[in-house]
């Protein structure tokens, strides 16, 4: 684990000290990672739509034949959601409740009696044994756990980061929209540290969803620091190779 971390901070570095893309180069590279990340996020949460669905969705506002509208909404609020936490990163903001829910609003656009709300029914996630918090508890909850991500120091970013995301889902706060309301602070706080933003994808969702069964049953973070790790890993390289060849 200690060198997947490491390999991380130096493939950061390495990228930092490149040549930067244009403004333009990274407009194309975002897009076509957020169309990535959206069918990817959705797709995990049972949407029906490819990817070259997504992508017709989101660049050419399409409507899919026999596709459900919600689906098509999915899309569109999670690519707003996206853009949202980017400018939140431009801007310097700090994660706070009122921007989770603003992120949840933009997520659950399809379903607005629930969107940027708490959820007030007890839930359980299906096919784990996590135990969701009470709709009581949720908000000082939230805060409680805000607050313990502000003042963690012992552990690094990536780890801190990467247990922030599993603390959140466990607590499991809103009816719907937890798990793409979860990856989208994810990678703000991944951006916001200077990292590249991840997509956990679709193919992958079995691996996720045993990092969260191993830090349900024994309080084990490494499963997830480790896929973090890799995705980062991957996402770095892709952008090193593609600055050296601006070379």
């Amino acid at each position: 684990m200690h060198d997947k971390l490491q390999k991380v901070e130096r493939l950061k570095q390495t990228l930092n000290q490149l040549r930067p893309l244009t403004s333009e180069e990274l407009r194309r590279l975002n897009e076509e990672f957020m169309i990535e990340y959206t069918y990817d996020s959705n797709a995990i949460e049972g949407s029906t739509l490819t990817l070259e669905e997504t992508a017709l969705v989101l660049k050419e506002n399409i409507t899919i034949a026999e596709k459900p509208l919600d689906e098509h909404l999915s899309a569109i609020g999670h690519k707003d959601a996206y853009y949202y936490i980017e400018n939140l990163v431009k801007q310097k903001r700090e994660l706070n409740e009122n921007e989770i829910l603003n992120i949840h609003s933009f997520v659950l656009m399809d379903r607005p009696e629930a969107k940027g709300k708490y959820r007030n029914v007890p839930v359980k996630i299906l096919g784990t044994q996590a135990i969701t918090s009470e709709p009581y508890l949720i908000k000082p909850q939230i805060e409680n756990l805000l607050s313990w991500y502000q003042n963690e120091t012992t552990l690094s970013q990536i780890e801190k980061i990467s247990l922030f995301h599993l603390k959140f889902e466990t607590i499991h706060p809103f009816l719907d929209g937890n798990g793409r309301t979860g990856r989208l602070l994810l990678n703000f706080e991944l951006m916001k540290y200077g990292y590249v933003p991840i997509n956990i994808k679709y193919k992958d969702r079995r691996r996720y969803y045993d990092a969260f069964k191993s830090y349900n049953e024994t309080e084990d973070i490494s499963d997830m620091v480790a896929l973090v790790c890799d995705y980062l890993i991957e996402e770095l390289e892709r952008y090193i190779q593609i600055r050296n060849n601006k070379e």
